[in-house]
């Protein structure tokens, strides 16, 4: 190789973030989350980026994670919501119905997070066909889960979902999980009590609905990541805030302790 080929070699290499889009997914749900508020917590990038935040500005955050385990305080990331290691942990282990009767219905939970096959321009879910029919889709998905009532009645839903124009879709094929329905007043009609989902987090950015449309629209990019790419990804003409900011990129204790929580655990 000669020496403006190892010098350009070079600079790619230090052109290259030093963290994966993952990585910053996880950060930027994380710093969602405020220290002392309840979190109903799924398994994957929903898990890390509550058990992140736990490790780091909030450590009085309440992990409520659907099997019934309430303030869970795992040392390392749960393979799945069945993991032995968030009984031993938590301030209290009840039954599925009382999470979602007692806890999640009236409102007790600050956040909840869903992911998404297909989420439309307000913010509507679909995690059960893709394809016109019902009864004969093109692909049939794993289904609803608790996904509705964490939709319906959490104070606010925080999305987490990869960008492109398969899941970022101009109308969901079918609305598994409700965010603004149609547009403005839409929840407030059919009684739900939660607010809604109030951020969108992509491998390119986040989103966050419009206060008078309740469209989606971008309001932070990660680093590296130009509008054009964004629109390229989205199925809709997306909107862009006045004041887009660049997001920041993990910090070097976030990802310390990041991947502390995943090197901990063996089967991740």
């Amino acid at each position: 190789m000669t020496a403006t080929g190892r010098d350009a070699a070079v600079a790619g290499e230090a052109d290259r973030p030093a963290f994966t889009a993952d990585e910053m997914m996880t950060a930027c749900a994380a710093r969602a989350l405020t220290d002392g508020m309840t979190c109903f917590v799924g398994i994957g990038l929903p898990s890390a980026a509550a058990n992140l935040a736990r490790a780091t500005h909030a450590p009085n955050l309440v992990l409520i994670y659907e099997s019934g385990t309430i303030g869970a305080k795992p040392g390392r990331l749960p393979l799945s919501i069945g993991d032995g290691i968030l009984a031993e942990t938590a301030d209290a282990v009840v039954s599925v119905p009382e999470i979602f009767n007692y806890w999640l219905q009236p409102g007790r939970i600050g956040i909840g997070f869903l992911g998404a096959a297909q989420i439309d321009r307000f913010g509507n879910i679909n995690t059960t066909v893709i394809g016109a029919s019902y009864a004969d889709p093109k692909v049939r998905l794993p289904g609803a889960g608790g996904a509705p009532e964490i939709a319906a009645s959490c104070r606010e839903v925080i999305v987490v979902v990869r960008q492109t124009r398969r899941s970022f879709v101009e109308r969901v094929d079918f609305v598994t999980s409700v965010g603004f329905g149609d547009g403005p007043g839409y929840r407030e009609r059919r009684g739900l009590t939660g607010a809604g989902p109030q951020k969108v987090i992509t491998d390119l950015g986040i989103l966050e609905p419009d206060p008078a449309s309740c469209e989606l629209t971008l309001t932070g990019i990660f680093p590296g990541v130009a509008v054009p790419d964004v629109r390229a990804r989205t199925g809709w003409d997306l909107a862009v805030s006045d004041s887009l900011e660049v997001l920041a990129p993990p910090t070097p204790a976030e990802l310390t302790a990041l991947r502390q929580l995943q090197a901990d655990n063996p089967g991740l």
